[in-house]
């Protein structure tokens, strides 16, 4: 089954007229970063010099922007310089190659905030500096105005709902002839960045919609950021299912192993979600140790994942996650740059909303799948 998401983008970070033009920077720089740095040169020999700080260099996600970032240096001739910390989780690292990229006073720069609330400063510095900022992956809704000229991004509300719909078909059944509570984990990597919480909100309400819906109650538990936002909360003394969200303390396949192990362990979780690379490789990597993930719930625990990699592919491949949700990373990075080369250029730039796609292991080869499950 096929299921296309086209995203609505929210508010924030929203369409800004053209302003003074772009900042004047040198026509190419490279920043040292250590490990966690890359530069891309163009070889067209462009006159416009971006920045681009992406979440990290630790997930194949991003080193899949990286090739549509590359491929525009290629088509268009600028120069770009790519920067991002060692774990999306070094948000304060990623602050300071933010203003390292500001103080180059390039032509624009391209942001993927890992916390929406950390870059605000930084953001105005830009503004004040004259430099365009396009953010792309994730939006920062109180970015300050006319500081953020285009967001291009994913829905990632309807993102986590996709994943919940295909989820749900598959364990709708056993909780409707559940006569004991019944447990659905999700992992989020974070409760600061806007497409993590977005993503696991999206989740969550859509879950709770369609169980609420046959008849069922619903108690969400867990990390307090996100049952702070959940609506009309059930009592977990009394629900029919209790959605248990876990957060683990850093960015990292391990302590997300750990977070979904503690949820997998209990006899009453019947279903778990990864909402992203890293927590969805940390579901299996629990599952190493525990062997309980199945493609049904009478079988064991179904799971679903989202993003893709080696090890997901793999994994929906041999069905030990019943799917999982990509999104279009190569796009998101391609258009970035063609936004800020389009408004130093002098012309309008807007929001982009980029696509989703549910796959699993009876479409993952169809024409408008593959080429989004990046390794």
């Amino acid at each position: 089954m096929k299921k296309k998401v086209l995203a609505v983008l929210l508010g924030g970070c929203m369409v800004a007229g053209l302003l003074a033009g772009c900042g004047g920077g040198s026509d190419s720089s490279s920043s040292d970063n250590g490990d966690a740095a890359a530069t891309d040169e163009g070889s067209g020999g462009g006159d416009y010099h971006f920045e681009v700080v992406v979440k990290s260099f630790q997930s194949t996600y991003w080193q899949a922007a990286i090739q549509g970032i590359d491929a525009a240096v290629e088509e268009l001739g600028v120069t770009v310089n790519t920067t991002g910390p060692n774990a999306e989780s070094d948000i304060a690292d990623q602050v300071n190659m933010l203003n390292n990229a500001i103080s180059q006073q390039p032509d624009g720069i391209a942001l993927a905030a890992n916390d929406q609330s950390a870059v605000l400063d930084s953001l105005q510095d830009a503004l004040d500096a004259g430099i365009p900022v396009v953010c792309f992956d994730t939006g920062v809704p109180d970015a300050p105005e006319g500081s953020v000229i285009a967001t291009i991004a994913t829905d990632n509300e309807a993102a986590g709902a996709v994943a919940a719909e295909n989820m749900y078909e598959v364990i709708k059944d056993t909780i409707a002839n559940a006569t004991e509570p019944v447990r659905i984990g999700e992992v989020n990597q974070d409760a600061t960045s806007a497409n993590i919480s977005g993503r696991g909100m999206g989740f969550i309400n859509k879950m709770k919609e369609l169980i609420e819906a046959d008849g069922k109650t619903v108690a969400v538990i867990g990390n307090q950021y996100y049952v702070d936002q959940v609506e009309n909360n059930g009592d977990e003394g009394s629900a029919d299912v209790i959605i248990e969200v876990a957060v683990p303390a850093q960015t990292t396949v391990e302590l997300s192993a750990t977070e979904a192990s503690n949820i997998m362990n209990k006899e009453d979780t019947i279903a778990i979600f990864g909402s992203n690379q890293v927590t969805a490789e940390g579901v299996l990597t629990a599952n190493q140790n525990l062997s309980v993930l199945a493609a049904t719930p009478e079988e064991g625990i179904v799971g679903v994942g989202f993003d893709a990699g080696a090890t997901l592919k793999a994994a929906v491949a041999d069905g030990t996650l019943i799917g999982a949700v990509t999104q279009a990373p190569v796009d998101q990075g391609n258009l970035a740059i063609h936004a800020l080369y389009d408004y130093c250029e002098g012309n309008e730039v807007e929001d982009i909303a980029t696509d989703s796609y549910w796959y699993d292991a009876e479409n993952m080869e169809e024409a408008d799948i593959a080429p989004n499950l990046y390794d």
